[in-house]
């Protein structure tokens, strides 16, 4: 059982930046992969980015060129550096191993004027 922890989140007016962490309890060094998601009110939620273990990264469509996602593997820690930041990006913002029940409690993003 790995315990993942979300901070970063805010209040941004467009065109702004944040960067995400989500610090896990135990060494992630050899876990495979890490995942950040996003579930906006009333939406489904979705997958934003991943990160293997080789540091090889994905992203949806949606955030491409604006989103760069990362891991310290030395501080048990993903990151999510989010840049050119939309309204539609606010969402509430998960990490998650995938193939595991392990989820943060997520952490709130709000782009606004």
């Amino acid at each position: 059982q790995v315990q993942l922890v979300e901070s970063g989140g805010g209040l941004v007016q467009p065109g702004g930046s944040l960067r995400l962490s989500c610090a896990a309890s135990k060494s992630i060094s050899k876990i495979y992969a890490m995942h950040w998601y996003r579930q906006a009110p009333g939406k489904q939620r979705e997958l934003v980015a991943g990160i293997t273990k080789g540091s090889s990264t994905n992203y949806a469509d949606s955030v491409k060129g604006r989103f760069t996602i990362s891991r310290d593997n030395a501080k048990n820690t993903v990151y999510l550096q989010m840049n050119i930041l939309k309204p539609e990006d606010t969402a509430v913002y998960y990490c998650n191993v995938p193939g595991t029940g392990w989820w943060g409690q997520g952490t709130q993003v709000t782009v606004s004027s």
